[in-house]
């Protein structure tokens, strides 16, 4: 079953791929990489959720934003490709999570992003990551979430 057939069977149609906030492009390749800039969980051009993980915003509202800046990453993926089919391995995350103070499960919040990626992507989607805690993020946003791709 490919990525995309994966992705109808779960209800979820990718968006139009979100427009960079700032001066820089979506996706840089080099070689077979794929680096793909920083997305945001917006769904509309709006945040689904604003401010700190552990005060403004629950641990399972910022999981569900994370899943939502993998659908974002997975539409500025399919419209550089054309298709997801050239998708070799989910190879790195960088997720940073806007933490109120004293919130340490980054982590957790993390997991959000990578479940969804190894349900859509299987094998090809389980990835090696990092994920940090940060004073703000843009707009105000409770994470924000950078992925290395390879792609054959």
């Amino acid at each position: 079953m490919t990525s995309e057939t994966k992705l109808k069977e779960m209800g979820i149609e990718l968006p139009e791929s979100p427009a960079p906030k700032g001066s820089y492009i979506a996706v840089c390749q080099t070689g077979n990489l794929l680096f793909l800039s920083g997305q945001l969980p917006t769904r509309n051009n709006e945040l689904i959720y604003k401010g700190h993980v552990g005060s403004d915003v629950t641990l399972e509202q910022a999981q569900e934003a994370a899943k939502v800046c993998m659908i974002n990453a997975i539409a500025a993926l399919k419209s550089y490709l054309g298709n997801l089919d050239q998708v070799k391995k989910i190879v790195k995350l960088q997720s940073f999570v806007n933490s109120a103070p004293g919130f340490v499960s980054q982590h957790v919040v993390t997991n959000g992003a990578s479940d969804f990626l190894a349900e859509v992507f299987g094998e090809t989607g389980k990835h090696a990551r990092t994920a940090v805690a940060v004073p703000e993020l843009p707009l105000g946003s409770p994470i924000e979430i950078e992925m290395i791709v390879e792609i054959e």
